[in-house]
C-alpha cells in the first residue's frame, strides 16, 4: 500500500470518527430530558412564598413570581415539542424563578414585621388616648345634658378598649393587615372623643370664667 493510498485511508477514518461522534451528540440533544429536578425545586420555592403569606405581604411580586414561572414552563413545552432539545437556557431561568421566589419569601417576612410593628404603636397610642379621656371625663361638666353626653362617651370608650383588646387577639394568628385596619378604626375613634372631650371642658372653663 502506497502512501497516498494510507494518508486516503488514514483520513476517511478520522472523517467517520467525526461523523460518529456529530450523531452522538445529535442524539444527545434530542434526547435531553425535562429539567424534571429544577422544576420541582422552583415550584416548592414558590410554594413556601404562598405559605409564608405572599400572597396577602407581598401580592404585586407574588403575582409576577407566578407569571415568570408560567413563562419559564410555556418555554420549556415549546423547546420540548422540538426535535433536537436543549433545556440549558430553561435550567438557568428555573434557577432565576427559585432565587426570586426565595426574595419574595424574604419580602414577605419583612412586611409582617412592619405591620407588627405599626400595630403594636397603634395599640399602645390608643392605650394612651383611652386612659387620657378617662381622666378628661373627670374634668368635663357634669349638667343635666353633660351627664347624659358623659355617659355615651364612656360607652364608645368601653367600646373602643374592647375592640383593641380584639386586636391583640387577631394579631396573634397574623391577620396583621385587618389588625391593623382594626387597630387604626379604634385610634381615630380615641382622637375624636379626645378632640371633643377637649374643646367641651376649654368651652366649659371659658363660660365659667365669664
Amino acid at each position: 500500500m502506497n502512501t497516498n493510498q494510507m494518508n486516503k485511508k488514514m483520513k476517511i477514518k478520522f472523517l467517520s470518527g467525526l461523523a460518529a461522534l456529530g450523531l452522538a451528540a445529535v442524539l444527545f440533544t434530542s434526547c435531553a430530558k425535562l429539567p424534571q429536578a429544577e422544576i420541582d425545586t422552583a415550584n416548592a420555592a414558590i410554594e413556601e412564598a404562598k405559605i409564608s403569606g405572599a400572597e396577602m405581604y407581598a401580592k404585586e411580586n407574588f403575582i409576577a413570581l407566578k407569571d415568570s414561572m408560567k413563562s419559564v414552563m410555556e418555554n420549556i413545552e415549546f423547546e420540548n415539542s422540538k426535535f433536537f432539545k436543549s433545556f440549558s437556557i430553561a435550567i438557568t431561568d428555573l434557577e432565576g424563578v427559585t432565587q426570586f421566589a426565595q426574595e419574595v419569601k424574604m419580602e414577605t417576612a419583612t412586611r409582617k414585621e412592619e405591620l407588627k410593628a405599626e400595630i403594636e404603636a397603634t395599640i399602645a397610642e390608643v392605650k394612651s388616648l383611652l386612659e387620657i379621656n378617662n381622666m378628661l371625663i373627670l374634668d368635663a361638666p357634669k349638667g343635666k345634658e353633660g351627664t347624659s353626653a358623659l355617659v355615651a362617651i364612656k360607652g364608645e370608650l368601653a367600646a373602643i378598649e374592647t375592640s383593641i383588646q380584639e386586636a391583640s387577639t387577631m394579631m396573634e394568628s397574623e391577620d396583621y393587615i385587618a389588625t391593623l385596619d382594626k387597630a387604626k378604626a379604634a385610634k381615630e375613634k380615641a382622637s375624636a372623643i379626645n378632640a371633643e372631650l377637649l374643646d367641651v371642658i376649654a368651652k366649659y372653663k371659658k363660660n365659667k370664667r365669664v
